[in-house]
This record gives structure tokens, sequence and C-alpha cells, in this order.
């Protein structure tokens, strides 16, 4: 069995070509590009801006499509798919995280988070039960009734990762997300992506930030769309895990 068909495999890419067209002029994002993630992983994805970083994390959610090779998600293709079968992959399989939140600031704090829940079917009480246990589970379950707006960076950052793990995600994709935070904010939100992390969640990390890279297990280098290299990490592990299996 190849890598690109095991289902143990969070992620898998093989031969994965994108080019965008700017201004007629067509620029390769993506040049062949082969990468697997296995279950339980914290892979960092690091490399200059514009050498194809956030478009492989796109492709990889099923946000755009690439011109060959294939992707799978736990098995699943992406590959090939309606903009309704990827829909729906998504909610099984991908929780996204973003460098400036995405949150809905019409919605409270716990309406932000069991929101992704209610779109994929489950009852409104059922998704606000696990809403709010994730949001305990995060440090920020006193604010329950709060709106987005009020909340500090970090807090803000701890409410999209708890709005991500929703759906208990296969894949937790990160992009940049500690751009948009302070030193001390940006240190927090890392630390709890590596707590996750030993409690078994997979996450794909995307920066350009070494410091950043450097809480993954896994660091994967990119440049002109292109992996150059990839390999493990060693740190010390002293905190406790947080699992949301249980939830």
């Amino acid at each position: 069995m190849s890598a690109v068909d095991d289902p143990t495999h969070a992620l898998a890419m093989r031969g994965v070509r994108k080019t965008f067209e700017t201004q007629g002029v067509p620029v390769r994002a993506l040049r062949g590009v082969d990468l697997t993630i296995a279950a339980g992983e914290f892979v960092a994805l690091m490399g200059p801006s514009g050498c194809g970083k956030s478009t492989l994390l796109n492709l990889a959610a099923g946000l755009d499509t690439a011109d060959e090779g294939v992707i799978e998600i736990a098995g699943e293709a992406v590959t090939g798919r309606s903009e309704d079968e990827l829909a729906r992959l998504r909610r099984r399989h991908i929780g996204l995280i973003f460098q400036f939140f995405n949150l809905l600031d019409g919605m409270t704090v716990l309406e932000n988070v069991a929101l992704p829940a209610v779109i994929a079917g489950r009852r409104r009480k059922v998704a606000e039960a696990r809403a709010a246990d994730l949001l305990d589970l995060l440090g920020i379950g006193d604010k329950t009734e709060a709106v987005p707006a009020v909340l500090s960076g970090g807090q803000r950052q701890r409410l999209a990762i708890a709005r991500a793990l929703a759906n208990e995600p296969t894949l937790l994709l990160a992009d940049e997300p500690t751009g948009a935070l302070d030193s001390e904010g940006g240190s927090e939100v890392i630390e709890l992506l590596r707590r996750l992390n030993r409690g078994g969640q997979t996450i794909l990390l995307v920066t350009h930030d070494a410091a950043v890279a450097s809480a993954a297990g896994r660091l994967v280098l990119m440049r002109d769309g292109r992996i150059l290299e990839s390999g493990s990490q060693q740190h010390r592990d002293d905190d406790e895990a947080v699992s949301v299996e249980a939830l």
C-alpha cells in the first residue's frame, strides 16, 4: 500500500502541482509536492513568503483544487470532489485556524464554537455542550456569553482553536496562528497547540517564524514550490497534555 492510500496517514499528497496566473503571467505555486503526515504528528511547514506554504494548506483543506496530483485526508480523496463533497469532507476531517481569527462578532463566544457542529447536523444543545467543554479546556470557559471583540488577542485565538476543534477534526490546519499576536499571546497559543498534540491531535502548522516552528515535532522546509527538507525535532514535553478525544 502506498502512503497516499494509507488511512493511517492524516494527510497524504503525491505529485501535487498548482499554477496561478497573475496579470497573465503563470506563477507555479507548487511544483510536484510529496508530503505525508501520520496520525498524531505535529508538523511545521516553514519557508519564505511566496514559497507555496499557504497554497499547500488551502489544497489540503479542499479550499482550492490542484492542477495535478493526489491529495487524501485519512484515506479519503480530496482531489476530484465537487464543492458540496469538499464541504462535507471538511466538516468531517478538517479544523482551520487563521492568522486573523475570522470570528463572528455578532455571535457570543459559545455560539462561535457551536456553529460548525450545528452546520454539520448536531442538535444545538449537544453542540453547545461540547462548545462549553472546549472553552473550559482551553481556559476561557468564563467567556461564553461575551462577544469576541472584548477578548484579548490570545483569547480570540483560543476561541478560534476551540471552534476548529468543534467537529473533532482528523487534521488541524493552522495558518500563521501567531502572526496577529504579541510575543506573550503567541507563546501561549503555541504551547496550547503542543499540549493538544500531546493529547493526540494531528496538526499541520504553516509559519515563517523559526521560533514558532521549533514547537513542532517535525519541520518541513519549502522554497519555490518544492519541499527541500523534512526532519524530526527534539524538545521537552513537561506540561500536561490536553486531550479532546473524550469530549
